[in-house]
């Protein structure tokens, strides 16, 4: 099907019980921000009984903290791209990895740095919180950025926690410098560039897409009730579980061609202006 701009013609909006959005370069401006537009949206959806789920790389304690001021407590959240979901702070679903993959990766990771292969730092995500071996301070504003919980260890291995993720952000380019010592995964496990810097490892049956059928199926919503908004790769399978699919106007090609709909640009609150169109929202406050 040919993306499109999704002009309502039927004389009531549909029936959306579960709308579902990536973070960045899909909700959040080109500033890295939420929009202010959004929290409104959000009062309207709530009164309507419409669930409204961040889905992102990020972690839950990150997404948590991003929407506390309007979470009473039962939202829904769709963290580290899918391999962790939760509702109203209980766990909906995981896919934790294996310890000794991790340990696999973080131990390749130290030898490709040593060997001045790459300048790359690995994030260990746990349940509980993330871990991070490297402490310097141009790692870790880019960790902050995602990681609300982060600790600084001295072997990101050895902590008691469920790891559910390993994120590496490689300084230079993820795909060309960082990704080809993860090859032997390939066939195993998602390896996953999400952007140009970072690359996410997790278990083969962990995506976006997965996490939005288990909370599909938690709600008991359909396809049909469902929107989702993407703009990257990561973002691919999350797009085969909704008939309102969209594809923001910043999005990579391959999101462009999967996506059902055209939403616009992140930088222009594609969202939340898609979101208003579609459910009418506009015309039930004139």
């Amino acid at each position: 099907m040919n993306a499109q701009h999704h002009q309502p013609s039927a004389a009531t909006p549909p029936d959306i019980r579960l709308i579902v959005t990536d973070m960045d370069g899909t909700l959040l401006d080109g500033d890295g921000n939420i929009p202010d537009s959004l929290w409104p949206l959000l009062a309207e959806l709530n009164d309507r009984g419409i669930a409204f789920c961040p889905a992102s790389g990020r972690q839950y304690a990150t997404l948590a903290a991003q929407f506390e001021a309007v979470d009473d407590g039962g939202m829904v959240y769709v963290a580290e791209n899918g391999a962790y979901v939760l509702r109203g702070g209980a766990e909906v679903s995981s896919d934790p990895l294996e310890r000794g993959v991790v340990e696999w990766i973080v131990k390749s990771v130290r030898g490709l740095v040593e060997e001045g292969g790459a300048d790359t730092g690995v994030v260990v995500c746990g349940k509980r919180s993330a871990y991070v071996e490297r402490s310097d301070e141009a790692f870790m504003e880019q960790v902050r950025k995602y990681y609300a919980a982060h600790e600084i260890v001295a072997d990101a291995t050895a902590v008691e926690d469920d790891f559910v993720k390993v994120a590496l952000f490689d300084f230079g380019s993820a795909q060309d410098t960082t990704a080809p010592i993860l090859e032997p995964l390939a066939d195993t496990h998602q390896v996953v560039v999400s952007s140009q810097h970072w690359i996410d490892v997790m278990n083969p049956a962990a995506n976006k897409g997965a996490a939005v059928r288990r909370l599909q199926a938690a709600l008991g919503v359909t396809p049909a009730q469902t929107m989702v908004f993407g703009d990257y790769r990561n973002d691919l399978e999350m797009l085969d579980t909704a008939d309102w699919s969209y594809a923001m106007a910043n999005a990579h090609p391959d999101v462009l061609a999967r996506a059902r709909l055209r939403a616009p640009a992140n930088t222009e609150h594609g969202v939340v202006r898609t979101v208003r169109d579609v459910l009418r929202l506009d015309d039930a406050q004139s």
